[in-house]
């Protein structure tokens, strides 16, 4: 999930806004900055794991944890929701 993903979502097609290293919600909240394959909440706390251009949690990833950060909310988008997808792992736990 890049800035050129052209359209992210979550395991279950949820859409999610990319912007620089963030990850927003369709409604613009923020769910969490991109370090690696790994996105972590504003807390420090694992979120997920990108696989493709979908953001999926990953229990065996979970023990890892990151800085804390802070980021404003993005303006909200009427993106529908996607097709699920099969890769492994469960749906993340993010607000919207």
């Amino acid at each position: 999930m890049t800035a050129a993903a052209a359209k992210p979502a979550t395991k279950n097609g949820r859409p999610l806004q990319v912007s620089a290293d963030k990850v927003y919600s369709r409604s613009g909240r923020i769910i969490g900055r991109i370090k690696g394959d790994r996105v972590f909440g504003t807390d420090g706390r694992y979120i997920g794991t990108i696989v493709n251009d979908r953001l999926v949690y990953r229990s065996t990833h979970s023990t890892r944890v990151s800085s804390p950060f802070s980021a404003s909310k993005r303006v909200g988008t009427a993106r529908a929701n996607r097709v699920g997808s099969a890769v492994w792992g469960d749906e993340p736990d993010i607000p919207d």
